[in-house]
């Protein structure tokens, strides 16, 4: 079988951890599969660039070849910082983006890491496809690009030929993904114990914080936010939060809505399942007590609002996020009644439309 051609595309700014990972792994798996006596490709790895200089994030100075026929090309992913002008950088990179378009119309599978799905955005490959990034940017891709369908949860995401993974470790799971497909699930799973990587992951939700991710949203959002979050525990009643700001409930959810982009009640379903990943974290309180602390009586509506946040159970999550030293604390503060709900997130006015419990 001759040697699947897998080039990385090297570009000023970007991580050079991405530029070598994918490559580093790929060789770990060729020694693993041959250690088990399996027939195996061999890859061919190679750095190109269309510039003959290449200094990556940090001020690393990378040595690069030539552009050239691919099967596969990797693209990388960059230091999307706050105040960078995103506009500006991409367009310093117009021959980044013409070398990814020119590699997959010559039949070249494209793989991004991280942001690099911005580059194959730009360079057109990700119109009318599914995609994913690092769910602290998925927002921003989205409405850079209304016709990419981005997948924030997902760690890889392959559609026609293109594939996009999320924040930067994620480059192991595609690496993993394409060890699997072209050396066989026993090679690949050698390969991760190998290199201590993590080879049942689905998801990137449990990894998000949302406090990370730049507020959005006016004034009037904002304050309904610090309300629900300093309320975790109260019952959901939309009339009653719509007489705390002295507006009808219609006027709440379209005032809410049009600044936040979603209801009050998503925000503080996220809001109680962030606290409860906290809690998950750092004590060994049991799960009905944890779900009671932030406004959920019945620990099985709790869980499954809980799953559809991370993907994971509350106790798969704290088996796996759970800190060293973590102690159980053994009171709680009583939930706080919010208007006339006959439990947390139930009861009338309970739902603001499709979110309803």
């Amino acid at each position: 079988m001759s040697a699947l051609r897998v080039g990385v595309l090297a570009y000023p700014g970007c991580f050079a951890s991405e530029v070598y990972g994918v490559p580093d792994l790929l060789s770990m798996a060729t020694h693993v599969a041959a250690a088990q006596g399996a027939a195996h490709p061999a890859y061919e790895t190679s750095v190109v660039s269309p510039r003959r200089r290449v200094v990556a994030s940090g001020g690393s100075r990378i040595d690069v070849g030539a552009l050239r026929p691919v099967d596969v090309l990797i693209v990388p992913g960059f230091e999307l910082s706050p105040g960078l002008d995103l506009d500006a950088t991409l367009a310093d990179l117009r021959p980044e983006t013409a070398a990814v378009r020119a590699q997959a119309e010559a039949g070249a599978a494209v793989v991004s890491i991280c942001v690099g799905a911005f580059l194959l955005a730009e360079a057109g490959l990700l119109a009318g496809r599914e995609a994913t990034t690092s769910w602290l940017f998925a927002d921003r891709l989205a409405r850079r690009h209304a016709d990419i369908r981005v997948r924030p949860d997902r760690l890889v995401v392959t559609d026609r030929g293109v594939t996009t993974t999320a924040a930067f470790t994620a480059m192991y799971d595609f690496a993993l993904q394409f060890v699997r497909e072209h050396h066989g699930s026993r090679v690949a799973r050698g390969t991760a114990r190998l290199a201590l990587v993590d080879d049942a992951r689905s998801t990137q939700a449990p990894y998000a914080d949302p406090q990370l991710v730049p507020t959005t949203g006016g004034e009037f959002s904002h304050a309904v936010k610090r309300w629900l979050d300093q309320n975790l525990g109260a019952r959901y009643d939309l009339p009653a939060l719509a007489r705390e700001f002295h507006v009808s409930t219609r006027t709440l959810l379209r005032r809410f809505g049009g600044e936040a982009g979603e209801t009050p009640l998503a925000y503080l379903q996220a809001a109680r399942v962030r606290r409860a990943r906290h809690l998950l974290e750092t004590t060994g309180r049991t799960v009905a007590s944890i779900a009671a602390d932030v406004g959920y009586r019945d620990p099985g509506a709790f869980s499954g609002i809980f799953i559809r946040h991370t993907g994971q159970r509350p106790g798969e999550y704290r088996a796996k996020f759970r800190r060293p030293g973590a102690c159980a604390v053994p009171t709680r503060q009583p939930a706080v009644s919010l208007g006339a709900g006959a439990a947390a997130g139930t009861g009338p006015g309970a739902a603001d439309g499709p979110d309803g419990l």
